[in-house]
Parts: structure tokens; C-alpha cells; sequence
């Protein structure tokens, strides 16, 4: 894929002085290793609705029911309704990014468990914050990470996977054939079964149905279901049932000693004592050895660059 992704983000992270004490919060993970691949579009709400740089802290507070966004030294400050009218004019915006990473325990961007108060501020909870929320809620679809999330190598291949995936949706979304549905999932098979077994079904199910009606409404059914699944994260096992899946493939062209190769690897993955990327390697070696139009198909065997080395730690 020759252009260049684009991820919403925190502007703080990438080292913008936009925080309420006017300092940051720079990821180097993020400008420096992703930087490689992804264009980012900062946004920082509390700026954007007025609040100012220095500004009052705020922080999140339960008052009659409600999650309010609340001064923490001006209790009177009260700017729940500013960041969730500006996440509402943010939301239709963000057709052109691919992904969001937010600000952990931000009350404005964080993605959850932000502290919650209170009105006497005690401890009571937690939450999301007021922008990160509503933004969540108006686009379901989109995939979200925190930034400290993004160091635990499991919830980092999900979201960069989840990131590619809803970018090359983004690609045919416009131009929506019954035909494009089809082959869109077809060649996201694998990476579907390695998340949710049930969520395969029941995708496949609407895809065989594109024909009918409005491709563009199952076309928006279709996104928003596949997205929730790959919000569950793939475990071990369920990519051994995937591995075991393509190893069927080559069961004619190799040999008894390299199926039982193979066979090991893949055991040795499920056990957990090579990552993910060994078996990987090993069935992209078979394919090349042995071509096979399905399975060239299939973005599961490089779902994103290599170059990233997420599945090295998984």
C-alpha cells in the first residue's frame, strides 16, 4: 500500500505544548516508529473549545446521574456540553483518518477507566472522558487505542491491524459493489477467524446477501459488525485453528517431515514458546514455494509492514 495512512491524535503526544500546564506529552513510539508509515492529524479538544493554554484542570465528576467534566480548583467550571458538541462537530470530519489514539486518563480524551469523582471528590469510579466517549459512540466503527496501550504488544498489533483494515475499507467504501463486498471479506477470511468464529458466520451470512437491497447499507452494517470483531483480541489458540487452516493447503505438495515441521511450529506457537511471526514465515516460505491464488488473497499472512515487527512479540 504506497499512500500513506492518516491517524487522528492527541496532540500532545507528539510533543505539541497544548496540555492544561502547557507541556506535553511526546510518544516517541508513536512520531518516531509509526511516524514511518502514518500521517497525523493532532486535535486537542479542550483547546479547540476555548479553555486556553495554561487552562484550570478539570476532571471527571458523577453529579445526579451524570459523568460531568468538572474544574478541579473551580468546581463551578463546567465544561461537559463545550466537549461533547465539539466531539459532534469532530465526528463527520474524520472520514479521512483511519484511526484515532487518544490521551490516557484525559478527561477530555481518555479512551476509559479515567478517574471519576465525587462532588466531594472522592473516588467513586471510572469512566470515559466527555470527547473520547461521544466520539466513540458517533463512530463505532473507527478503531481507537490509548497511547499507553499501545506499549502492550497484543492491544498494539490489534489496533495497527484494525488501523489497515478499516483503511483499505476506506478504498472501495465510495465506489460499493456487491461484487467489492464479496471480495472484500473473502480476503479478510482469516483475519476474521482469528478474532471471532461466530462474527465470521454471521458476516458471511450478509455478504451473501449483497445482492439485495442497498449494497450501501449492508456495506455500512457490514463495516460496523466487522470492526466490533476485531475488537476481540486474537488469542493463541484461535490463530493455531487459522495456522492449521492454511498448513491444509500444502498438505499434497509437502513432504512428511516438513508437514511435521510445520505441524511442530505451529504447536510450539500454541504453547507459546516462538511468536507469532515463526509459523508465519514458515507458510509465506510454502506459498512462495508453492503458489495458490486463494491464499495470495488472504491479508492475514501481511496484514501490515513488516517492517513494524508486531507479530515478533505476540
Amino acid at each position: 500500500m504506497s499512500a500513506r495512512i492518516r491517524i487522528a491524535i492527541s496532540g500532545c503526544l507528539l510533543g505539541q505544548e497544548v496540555r492544561y500546564d502547557g507541556g506535553h506529552r511526546h510518544n516517541e513510539y508513536i512520531t518516531e516508529t509509526l511516524g514511518q508509515y502514518f500521517d497525523f492529524t493532532p486535535l486537542c479538544p479542550e483547546v479547540w473549545i476555548g479553555m486556553g493554554i495554561p487552562r484550570p484542570p478539570i476532571r471527571l465528576v458523577r453529579q445526579a446521574g451524570e459523568v460531568r467534566a468538572r474544574g478541579v480548583t473551580d468546581p463551578t467550571l463546567d465544561v461537559t456540553d463545550p466537549l461533547a458538541a465539539y466531539a459532534d462537530r469532530v465526528a463527520p470530519k474524520l472520514d479521512r483518518v483511519s484511526g484515532y489514539i487518544l490521551k490516557k486518563n484525559s478527561p477530555s480524551c481518555g479512551m476509559e477507566r479515567v478517574k471519576l469523582y465525587s462532588a466531594k471528590g472522592m473516588p467513586v469510579g471510572q469512566a470515559a472522558g466527555i470527547y473520547a466517549g461521544r466520539l466513540m459512540e458517533r463512530r463505532p466503527e473507527l478503531p481507537f487505542e490509548e497511547e499507553g496501550r499501545l506499549m502492550d504488544p497484543v492491544r498494539r498489533e490489534n489496533f495497527i491491524e484494525r488501523v489497515f483494515v478499516y483503511h483499505r475499507w476506506q478504498q472501495i467504501e465510495k465506489r460499493l459493489t456487491a461484487r467489492a463486498l464479496v471480495d472484500f471479506h473473502a480476503r479478510h477470511k482469516f483475519i476474521v477467524l482469528a478474532h471471532d468464529e461466530k462474527a465470521h458466520r454471521t458476516l458471511g451470512r450478509l455478504v451473501a446477501q449483497a445482492g439485495r437491497g442497498r449494497v450501501e447499507e449492508r456495506g455500512e452494517r457490514y463495516i460496523r459488525d466487522l470492526m466490533a470483531a476485531l475488537k476481540k483480541p486474537a488469542t493463541r489458540n484461535r490463530h493455531s485453528n487459522v495456522l492449521q487452516h492454511i498448513a491444509g493447503y500444502f498438505k499434497k505438495q509437502i513432504d512428511g517431515p516438513n508437514r511435521g515441521e510445520l505441524q511442530d511450529i505451529i504447536s510450539r506457537y500454541r504453547r507459546g514458546l516462538v511468536p507469532l511471526v515463526v509459523p508465519i514465515t514458515l507458510l509465506r516460505h510454502y506459498l512462495r514455494r508453492f503458489p495458490d491464488a486463494y491464499l495470495d488473497t488472504q491479508w492475514y499472512l501481511a496484514p501490515h509492514p513488516d517492517e513494524l515487527m508486531l507479530r515478533n512479540q505476540i
